[in-house]
């Protein structure tokens, strides 16, 4: 009988100001409707710089980046070797494929926090700054997928401790499903 398999989480990360690469945790406070606690990207509007200079009161989709731990594997069979915090995310998951979540999904990490998918994070110009060519990695030439493989964004539902090997519940929301939208 194959065994089950088991969505957790398998890295942790957060930075107190704005740098592309975030350092490694081994737990994270989610903050209800604000983000990772001691995020430089925590708070109820817009804290992406580009974003925030154009539309300062606009709403935070983008509180909680997370990013699925076999997009590392993918990328080391073209020698880009990262670690967990290296693309900015503030969670890496393992046995989840974010990018097709529908809008909505909401996800229970550990034993109280919650956080509801927003949108697919799209690569930007940065990526190819912190390593020559990445970007290219993160574009998608596969029918029926999202264009972009680098993660997802996310709003906290529900605040609470996130650990290193949490479980992840995935709700999905009700029919008709909606794509991610790019964000």
């Amino acid at each position: 009988m194959p065994t089950p398999v088991t969505r957790r989480v398998v890295g942790l990360a957060s930075a107190p100001r704005h740098r592309f690469s975030k350092l490694a945790r081994e737990s994270l406070v989610l903050l209800e409707g604000l983000g990772a606690e001691g995020d430089v990207h925590a708070g109820s509007f817009v804290r992406h710089r580009y974003l925030a200079r154009r539309q300062p009161k606009m709403p935070n989709l983008r509180q909680v980046h997370l990013i699925p731990s076999e997009l590392l594997d993918v990328l080391r069979v073209d020698c880009y070797e990262l670690r967990s915090g290296d693309l900015g995310e503030n969670i890496m998951t393992a046995s989840l494929d974010l990018e097709a979540l529908p809008l909505g999904t909401i996800l229970k990490l550990g034993e109280q926090a919650s956080v509801e998918l927003t949108g697919l994070r799209t690569p930007c110009v940065l990526i190819d700054r912190f390593r020559p060519g990445l970007k290219r990695n993160m574009l998608v030439q596969e029918p029926r997928r999202p264009r972009f493989r680098c993660g997802v964004m996310a709003v906290v539902r529900t605040s609470g401790r996130v650990a290193i090997a949490d479980a992840i519940d995935v709700r999905l929301p009700s029919r008709p499903f909606a794509s991610l939208p790019e964000i």
